[in-house]
């Protein structure tokens, strides 16, 4: 990846274990679902008729949420774990991280919650906002462990490590 943060940490291209390829295609799964919830919002935006397409939003957000804390919790009870040995948690880049799912996972409750007690129509738009911020958080989170994170634990942890990591997340 020229110019990603790994090559700035002199590592070049990176190619990953198995462990952090099964994350890697959670990451692309969750952007594509990122990428439809924010065309979902755009839409809403520009329609009058504002009911199914809120109701499409929160069924997406709500199976979204879902997929989302089942990745982050492989990586809070896996990956993190892992990596602070080497690199430490407090005030690093592992606190970061789940400090930015904490957020994203606040912002996606705090729409479901609002959106289940019933809008009209012109609260609609103002509502769905945070799943706008998730998007935004959530790609900036994804890119800094692709580029960041991920790196780190391929350099640093062993084969046996390597091989944990995948039976702990392919599950």
């Amino acid at each position: 990846m020229e110019g990603c943060m790994s090559s700035l940490m002199g590592n070049g291209p990176v190619e990953f274990s198995k462990g952090f390829e099964k994350l890697l295609e959670e990451h692309a799964s969750l952007r594509e679902q990122l990428d439809e919830l924010l065309k979902t919002v755009q839409i809403l935006d520009k329609k009058t008729e504002k009911e199914a397409i809120f109701a499409q939003l929160i069924q997406r957000v709500s199976a979204f949420s879902q997929e989302l804390e089942a990745h982050s919790e492989k990586e809070e009870t896996v990956l993190f774990p892992m990596l602070e040995t080497y690199i430490g948690k407090s005030g690093g880049q592992i606190a970061v991280m789940e400090y930015e799912h904490e957020q994203a996972k606040g912002l996606i409750q705090s729409f479901l919650s609002k959106a289940a007690d019933g809008v009209s129509d012109n609260e609609m738009v103002t509502l769905s906002k945070p799943v706008i911020e998730v998007y935004s958080l959530l790609m900036s989170h994804f890119m800094k462990e692709e580029n960041v994170l991920f790196p780190m634990g391929k350099r640093f942890f062993s084969e046996s490590e390597k091989e944990e990591l995948f039976v702990k997340v392919a599950k």
